[in-house]
């Protein structure tokens, strides 16, 4: 090399961050991963006891919003497939199909009930792993769901989640079914 550019080459110093500078980073943490499942599962409660004391309308509209906040509907299709759903309506891709699952009253999904209208009191989430990768970090275990009654339901999830640009973890792939039993 030359020594001429060897000496501009010295003049260069590295970029300096001043102290109070916003940095970001789309890498997921295992604390927002945590942070992410908990808010689903208290959004969960919140929906069954809206709808036990407001009645579905109302259960429909917080569950709507949780669906904007939550999931990815924004970035594309979710590949959604909810725990007690079967064919020819057992995976949903559109908000609209993920909100007939939790609170029903959808003429184009029938067969649904409202899985977040039963009662829920808690939800405790058990994962058997985390992997994260960058801004995409996806999860694996089970999801204890209690109701009012005390009955608990046990099923298995995996999650996806997508670190957007605004900082949040949208939820892009949502996998959930009844543990195996002979």
């Amino acid at each position: 090399m030359n020594s001429k550019y060897i000496a501009i080459a010295l003049l260069v110093t590295a970029p300096a961050v001043a102290k109070d500078a916003p940095i970001y980073s789309a890498n997921i943490t295992e604390t927002e991963v945590i942070a992410a499942q908990k808010a689903w599962g208290d959004a969960l409660v919140a929906i069954s006891n809206t709808y036990a004391s407001d009645g579905q309308k109302a259960a429909a509209t917080l569950a709507s919003k949780v669906l904007d906040e939550a999931y990815g509907y924004n970035l594309g299709p979710v590949l959604f497939k909810p725990t007690l759903t079967e064919a020819p309506q057992t995976f949903r891709t559109t908000k609209a199909g993920a909100l007939a699952y939790f609170v029903g009253g959808d003429s184009d999904f029938p067969n649904d009930a409202g899985f977040a209208l039963k009662g829920w009191t808690k939800v405790e989430i058990v994962n058997a792993g985390i992997h994260i990768n960058g801004d995409v970090a996806s999860t694996m275990g089970n999801v204890i769901i209690t109701n009012k009654d005390g009955s608990v339901t046990t099923v298995d999830k995996t999650w996806k989640f997508k670190k957007t640009d605004d900082g949040k973890l949208r939820i892009v792939v949502h996998h959930s079914s009844l543990p195996f039993s002979d």
